[in-house]
């Protein structure tokens, strides 16, 4: 089947006062409708709206998590670039050990920090639906 293609081509004057026009477009605002026209069309012809609902509580904890991921990246690259730093002193053997020993904590940090970044991203793609 093919796609209707949009014949609007009449316009609608309309003037409203700040009040009227600040109460359509909040209404608009909560809905899912792209364009305040699509919600005025939906509006006037009683077509369903589907409105959006935002659980404040649901909004802070994402923004928390958000910033702890950009914390947890930041910690990631910190250690990163301190092992690295330390591969250039292996002629020392005390480094050599500690590197050792290190790398296999870098992994597991790593494997965390990514764990976590997985189950944030699963919540994200929740709460933005």
């Amino acid at each position: 089947m093919e796609g209707k293609k949009s014949n609007r081509t009449r316009i609608i004057g309309l003037r409203l006062t700040p009040d009227e026009y600040e109460k359509i477009e909040k209404k608009w605002q909560n809905s899912t409708c792209r364009k305040l026209s699509e919600y005025v069309r939906h509006s006037l012809f009683e077509k369903p709206i589907v409105t959006t609902y935002r659980n404040q509580s649901a909004d802070d904890f994402m923004a928390e998590m958000a910033q702890l991921r950009k914390e947890l990246n930041h910690v990631g690259n910190n250690f990163n670039q301190a092992v690295k730093k330390l591969h250039t002193l292996q002629k020392i053997t005390e480094f050599k050990s500690w590197l050792i020993a290190y790398e296999v904590e870098k992994r597991t940090l790593f494997n965390k920090v990514d764990e976590i970044k997985k189950h944030i991203q699963k919540m994200a793609e929740i709460w933005l639906q």
